[in-house]
């Protein structure tokens, strides 16, 4: 397994972790978004633009979600 596909790896059980906490706060959702980021980064970086764009759209969601739920 080359570098990249650890990265991918890592990327995508980071946001499977992730999601699965979100309901313990919104620091988990924040962390969501930022494993979304990293994924969107791999879906470019492999060559799957598609992949790379709508991680990158989820990334934005869960940031949106993030600013409703922190505290002010």
């Amino acid at each position: 397994m080359d570098g990249l596909t650890l990265f991918g790896l890592a990327a995508v059980s980071l946001m499977l972790v992730a999601y699965a906490l979100e309901p313990r706060g919104a620091g988990f959702t924040l962390l969501f978004a930022g494993a979304c980021a990293l994924g969107s980064t791999y879906g470019f970086l492999q060559g799957a633009w598609p992949f790379g764009l709508v991680e990158a759209v989820w990334a934005v969601v869960a940031l949106v979600k993030w600013r409703r739920l922190a505290p002010a």
